[in-house]
């Protein structure tokens, strides 16, 4: 019987997403304060271009493959720009705690 091993750039790809996972997961729970938005999506991108270029073996690709999933990232960025348009235009957001006053007048209204 023939023992079947991955190639080393699949091994090493697989310890980087372990590696990026641990991180994720560690500094999920730092306070980072604003910046936990922007670390988190720097991992979050570390990781996919490692799983496109790895798993997907886009790097080894003729350019058309290449424009195809070009598009695809652009659909996605569109997509996510017209949902945080959404959430950022709306004239209530973010939303504000009621003050003791607002709900006490909620409890007269629903009684």
């Amino acid at each position: 019987m023939k023992i079947v091993r991955p190639s080393r750039a699949l091994v090493i790809s697989w310890a980087a997403l372990v590696f990026l996972l641990g991180l994720t997961v560690t500094l999920a729970y730092q306070p980072l304060g604003s910046f936990n938005g922007p670390v988190a999506l720097t991992i979050a991108a570390s990781k996919a271009l490692i799983v496109v270029a790895i798993f997907m073996e886009l790097r080894d690709r003729k350019p058309l493959m290449l424009a195809f999933a070009a598009a695809g990232l652009c659909w996605l960025v569109v997509l996510i720009w017209l949902a945080s348009t959404d959430f950022t235009m709306r004239a209530d957001f973010p939303p504000m705690p009621l003050s003791s006053t607002q709900v006490g007048k909620l409890g007269e209204l629903s009684q």
